[in-house]
């Protein structure tokens, strides 16, 4: 090869070289760590979907900064484990810039090590069970003061409820979040004797002793309601048991706390009419921002597609994020971090979500009633309830606080004006 030729293919390559680079420039990366198969696809395969179509319209308006998003779309298969082997992914080998994902607190606690040791920013979108506050977590979905404490309080005040059945999927959430319960019943005056707690396996599919043990609970005449922090497809078999035994809500009311209108699609609903959930959305509510919100998401997934109360949580954490973005003037965590604090966004409800320095949101509660056509009637709402990252009902807990604006701490002890180490049992 001669000498002009070799110089003119090197000209070349870097050209193209550097055309790579400045694409890469031009683009913020954004990482979508949502299970795509296993027990917890029924959930999240949504979520996946909701971000894309948040990138879509995002792009459409400009991107931000200038610069077009690309969707970084892994599957960590409802494997715990493989939630954090899946985020360093993200981080170290596709260098996204931010990460909206999981849906269980397990997989969030494997999570949380990767994202603090690299410094990763990750938006979470499902109610969880407090007792948590992390610098590189923002926590969109509901605190137990925003779903589970005011569900009880429905029930006992509403309904009439003496004996309580806690039935839960066996890990971090639905036992921290009955903890809670177990005490705040208490301090309602409800005996120990009259709270049953049970926890099952994911994809947990044999229900019948379990039901038959709730409705024995009721053996003395008391009123008898379900507490469900059942995850995954293993609602379909327990509200299918509830059927089969001839149970309605009338008789044993059950309140889900992740069961919404994406778990409910693929169940006879038939039955099921008036049984309960508590969220911070639903689709049937009435504002004019959640009827746009409808229409984007149906006509590009189709109209038997329907929304739910984490897709609201993605749509407000993402819009939070590109404002904060922007503000910022940088995609840097620290940056987008500060800026964060104080952002407003319209909820789909009608209401506005602020983000606090406890790294949640102000939010709504809704109580909503099952309905036959799988979606639910809102028979009762709040306005925005402040997220607690740490519960009132534990004494260990009632004295910190997470405050990562002024403070710089997220588990602050109000008693010794001291920031308290992190739990490490992450």
């Amino acid at each position: 090869m001669n000498i002009l030729k070799k110089t003119a293919l090197c000209a070349v390559a870097s050209g193209l070289m550097a055309g790579s680079a400045l694409a890469a420039d031009d683009t913020i990366k954004v990482g979508v760590l949502h299970s795509l198969s296993g027990t917890m696809a029924i959930s999240e395969t949504t979520l996946k979907d909701t971000m894309l179509m948040l990138i879509d319209q995002q792009n459409e308006k400009g991107g931000v900064m200038g610069k077009q998003l690309e969707a970084v779309v892994v599957d960590p298969a409802s494997d715990w484990p493989l939630f954090a082997e899946k985020a360093r992914e993200l981080l170290t080998v596709h260098d996204v810039d931010v990460i909206f994902g999981n849906w269980t607190s397990v997989s969030r606690k494997s999570v949380l090590p990767v994202i603090e040791e690299l410094n990763g920013l990750l938006f979470y979108p499902v109610q969880y069970e407090g007792e948590e506050s992390s610098k590189n977590v923002f926590y969109t979905g509901a605190a137990p003061n925003q779903q589970a404490i005011p569900a009880t309080d429905y029930f006992l005040d509403e309904l009439g409820v003496e004996k309580f059945a806690l039935l839960g999927t066996d890990y971090v959430y639905p036992r921290t979040t009955n903890k809670i319960l177990e005490q705040y019943l208490k301090g309602k005056g409800i005996a120990e004797s009259d709270i049953f707690v049970n926890y099952t396996p994911f994809g947990h599919s044999d229900w019948s002793k379990i039901v038959a043990d709730v409705v024995a609970l009721g053996a003395d005449g008391k009123k008898v309601g379900v507490i469900s922090t059942i995850n995954g497809d293993a609602n379909i078999g327990f509200y299918k048991e509830l059927a089969a035994a001839g149970i309605s809500a009338d008789d044993i009311p059950v309140v889900a706390f992740s069961v919404g209108e994406e778990e409910l699609s693929g169940l006879d609903t038939a039955n099921l009419v008036g049984h309960l959930a508590a969220w911070n959305y639903f689709q049937s509510a009435e504002s004019d921002a959640n009827e746009e919100f409808i229409a984007a998401w149906k006509a590009k997934m189709g109209d038997e597609r329907v929304t739910n109360d984490p897709m609201e949580a993605h749509y407000i954490g993402f819009n939070m994020w590109v404002n904060a973005v922007e503000a910022a003037g940088s995609t840097d965590v620290d940056a987008v971090r500060a800026a964060m604090y104080g952002q407003e966004f319209p909820n789909l409800t009608g209401g506005t979500a602020v983000m606090l320095p406890n790294h949640h949101l102000a939010k709504p509660v809704l109580i909503g009633e099952i309905q036959e056509d799988g979606q639910f009637d809102i028979i009762s709402q709040t306005e925005e309830v402040p997220g607690d990252a740490w519960t009132d009902f534990l004494p260990e807990s009632a004295v910190l606080k997470s405050d990562w604006k002024d403070l710089g701490c997220g588990m602050y002890n109000t008693e010794t004006s001291t920031c308290v180490q992190i739990k490490s049992n992450y």
